[in-house]
Formats: structure tokens, C-alpha cells, sequence
């Protein structure tokens, strides 16, 4: 049986590097600043859609599947955070944008990092929701995490494995998560199985191989840190049994500029979880 995801906005394709990549997007609302919305491991742009409904009304709001992920053309791709922030650089480049804020998601998160370091004069200022990149790992450290990241066998139970890794990243679950839920599952079953385990495997590598924390402290853009306080991912309690607040507080003491906002009763999805609050602070950051 074929599988159709449907995205609640019109869906517009770019080449990107060398024609090689075609990334799927959304591009909402108007306004001088721009928001451009990077998602997380294993998911897609429609993670955002419950803030673009909001933020739209105020700002251009675009969000992209990365290259392997949602609509976006899959293929043997090196899936590293160099290898995604470079995409961001193009796709930026093809379209031409300007005035721009990244703001990640999770692994997201990592990848905003690593362009701001790379790019910093083509954004101005950097949203974080539940970034990755503020955990670092010693090698044994490493081992340990690829045998505990809840993604790391996402593909042996297909559907009921990714239900439980999402269903993990909330602490509760909202009315409207499960039809989101489902359209992961969905978007999951267009990939070939192979392809996806590759994927997902060469992201959980790059994020402990491609670590951000020691240039966080070269990062001039402002940043806005946003975590919630019962995140369950970040940090890994197995490895860095700390709180998510000492973490984030800790990572915003090296940015030049940084405010930090822990939303409590929430888990690692926060932007789903508690848009509103998301949405506010976002909206008082950008202002």
C-alpha cells in the first residue's frame, strides 16, 4: 500500500549543492526578519508548523527537510553537521535570503551551531530548542551514547520503535501529537529501510564526532537558549547525570550573548509541547 504524507503548506523544492540535492520547504508570512527552521534527527520541518501558524503573522518563516529526511532527496550523503550547515549555506545562497535567524531543534540545534561558527556575518541571532552540541563526550563517553540514543535502533521495530522514541521526547503528551506522530511514521515508510538506518546512524556519529562546545565562545550573534525542564534526552542522565537547567545555564555562560528560559513540565519537544510559551519567547527575542 502506498504511503502519502500531506504538509498543512504548500511544499517547494530547491537544488542544492551542484544540483546534486533537491530539499523540500515551506515559505510563510512576510517581514524584514526571516526565520529559517532547521529540525531534528529523524524528523522533518513539520515539527515547526505549530509555530510558523503563530510566528508567520510577524516574520517570513521558512522551514526545510534536510537533505534525507521528509521530502527532501535521499541518498548517500556524508549526513554530518558540516555536511547539513553547508546545505543551509546554499540553500540560503539560492534564495537569496536575508536578515535571517536559524533556529534549531535537538540535533537541529548542533547543526545552527556549527553554520554559525562557519558563517557568522549571514544570520542574526540564534534560536535553540533543546540544542544538541551542549553535552561533550570522552571516548568511552561515545561508546556508551551510540548504545543509549533512543534512535539508535529505530528501524528494527519500524513504527512502534519511532512511536516510543517521540512519545520519549514529550513529558505530556498533547491531544494533537498522535496525527503528528503518524505522519513521521509515514514520512519513515517512504525511505527505503536501508537508507534510513544509514542515515540515522551517520547523524548519531557526527553529533559525538563534530563537537560544538569549545567555539560556543566565538558565537557574537545573540542566542536564545530554550529547554524544557523534564527533557529526557538532553542531557543523557546515563552518562551526565545533571540537570537540563545546569547544562543550558553552563553553555550560555561561553556565548558573548545569550538568554536562557527552562519551561517547566515540558519535555524535549517544546515547541510542540508548549508553543505558546515557545512562540513568545521567540517572538520577545527576535523584537
Amino acid at each position: 500500500m502506498s504511503v502519502t504524507v500531506s504538509y498543512p503548506y504548500p511544499v517547494q523544492r530547491q537544488k542544492i549543492l551542484h544540483d546534486a540535492i533537491e530539499v523540500a520547504y515551506i515559505d510563510e508570512g512576510e517581514g524584514d526578519s526571516i526565520i529559517l527552521f532547521v529540525h531534528g534527527l529523524g524528523h522533518s520541518l513539520l515539527g515547526w508548523v505549530r509555530n510558523i501558524e503563530y510566528l508567520k503573522q510577524y516574520h517570513r518563516c521558512i522551514a526545510i527537510d534536510l537533505p534525507g529526511n521528509g521530502l527532501s532527496s535521499t541518498g548517500s550523503y556524508p549526513y554530518s553537521m558540516h555536511f547539513f550547515a553547508e546545505a543551509l549555506f546554499d540553500f540560503i545562497q539560492k534564495k537569496k535570503l536575508k536578515h535571517i535567524y536559524l533556529a534549531g531543534h535537538s540535533m537541529g540545534g548542533q547543526i545552527c551551531l556549527t553554520f554559525a561558527h562557519l558563517h557568522p556575518e549571514m544570520i542574526k541571532g540564534l534560536i535553540l530548542c533543546a540544542p544538541a552540541g551542549f553535552e561533550t563526550f570522552n571516548e568511552w563517553e561515545k561508546s556508551l551514547y551510540r548504545n543509549t540514543m533512543y534512535f539508535v535502533d529505530l528501524v528494527s521495530n519500524e513504527e512502534n520503535s519511532l512511536r516510543k522514541a517521540i512519545q520519549n521526547s514529550f513529558y505530556i503528551m498533547p491531544d494533537n501529537a498522535p496525527a503528528f506522530t503518524q505522519q513521521l511514521v509515514d514520512l519513515m515508510k517512504l525511505q527505503d529501510r536501508d537508507h534510513y538506518r544509514y542515515m540515522i546512524d551517520r547523524c548519531i556519529n557526527a553529533m559525538l564526532d563534530e563537537p560544538v562546545f569549545d567555539y560556543l565562545s566565538a558565537i557574537a550573534r545573540p542566542v536564545l537558549i530554550l529547554f524544557g525542564e523534564r527533557d529526557n534526552l538532553i542531557p543523557n542522565r546515563f552518562i551526565h547525570p545533571i540537570s537540563t537547567k545546569k547544562l543550558a545555564e553552563t553553555a550560555a555562560e561561553r556565548f558573548q550573548q545569550a538568554e536562557v528560559h527552562i519551561i517547566s513540565q515540558c519535555g524535549h519537544f517544546l515547541q510542540w509541547e508548549k508553543a505558546q510559551l515557545v512562540n513568545g519567547h521567540i517572538r520577545n527575542f527576535i523584537q
